[in-house]
């Protein structure tokens, strides 16, 4: 049966729940389970290892300052931008520039958007075990202070739950503007998340960077997810800090959701734009051919 032919909420469902299937067999069959487990838990150990090397030679290893768990948690809950926006977009060059089944995709009965975001599922289960293990980690071997009982859990299940909305709605519009770039567009997921790694306040307050840049870190979302997750797990720690302190973790969620539902509205117009004009130009399937 077609998906126009079913209705769109079963048709969006289906194209999800298949391409997150494929996304999981693409993302963990390229070795046998017990590598992949090994290479899923020592990963992210080795990316805060460089952090903390970096942070021990610039303070002399002063990890009890109120500054560290702030980083150090930042660049921990940051994985997920990287994985989750950039999975999303990858999944047009995965498909049209390695797999070669573009056209076969976008001609299939499927809904192609549902399609993109259910293939940035596995990114997420496996950005969701390195930002385990990188927590587990800080709390067992660095001191990072997270009282269990403390924590509102169900606020932070929502505001995580929320924040990958966001970064999968992110990674749609970079999805459609892949499908109009043909030549040289490996590395852009990477450089916008990489931009937005210096414009969120992932690693160090905003008040670090120059008066001129700050607006753009305060029209991110990823500013307020960031801060909030990092607020609900060390409390006080992260809220000393003087970029959002005057905003209540209320407010911050707020803010969170106002942007979240712009973002949507933003990635559903950009997305259908790119593609109504990817069609135009042929480009569906246009291979660089390097």
């Amino acid at each position: 049966m077609h998906t126009s032919q079913i209705s769109p909420f079963l048709a969006f469902w289906r194209s999800f729940r298949l391409a997150t299937w494929l996304g999981w067999q693409i993302e963990s069959n390229w070795a046998d389970p017990f590598l992949f487990t090994v290479y899923s838990l020592i990963k992210p150990i080795s990316s805060a290892a460089i952090l903390v090397v970096m942070y021990s030679v610039i303070t002399r290893a002063d990890f009890t300052a109120p500054i560290f768990p702030y980083i150090y948690l930042g660049n921990a809950f940051y994985m997920y931008v990287g994985q989750v926006m950039t999975g999303i977009s990858w999944a047009v060059i995965d498909d049209r520039e390695h797999y070669k089944t573009m056209k076969y995709i976008y001609t299939a009965p499927v809904h192609f958007p549902a399609y993109l975001l259910g293939r940035g599922v596995a990114r997420f289960i496996i950005a969701s075990i390195s930002v385990l293990v990188t927590i587990v980690f800080g709390v067992l071997f660095l001191e990072i202070n997270i009282e269990v009982t403390q924590v509102n859990w169900a606020f932070f299940l929502i505001t995580l739950f929320t924040g990958v909305v966001m970064l999968a709605l992110m990674g749609l519009t970079l999805a459609g503007v892949m499908l109009l770039l043909v030549h040289h567009m490996f590395g852009v997921g990477e450089a916008v998340a990489g931009a937005l790694y210096l414009f969120s306040g992932a690693i160090f307050p905003l008040e670090v960077l120059p008066s001129f840049l700050r607006p753009i870190g305060f029209l991110m979302p990823i500013t307020y997810w960031l801060e909030l997750l990092r607020r609900l797990l060390v409390g006080d720690v992260a809220s000393s800090f003087p970029t959002l302190q005057t905003l209540t973790n209320v407010q911050l969620y707020f803010i969170l959701v106002v942007l979240t539902v712009f973002f949507a509205a933003f990635s559903i117009l950009t997305f259908r734009a790119c593609e109504n004009r990817a069609r135009e130009l042929g480009l569906i399937d246009t291979v660089t051919n390097y």
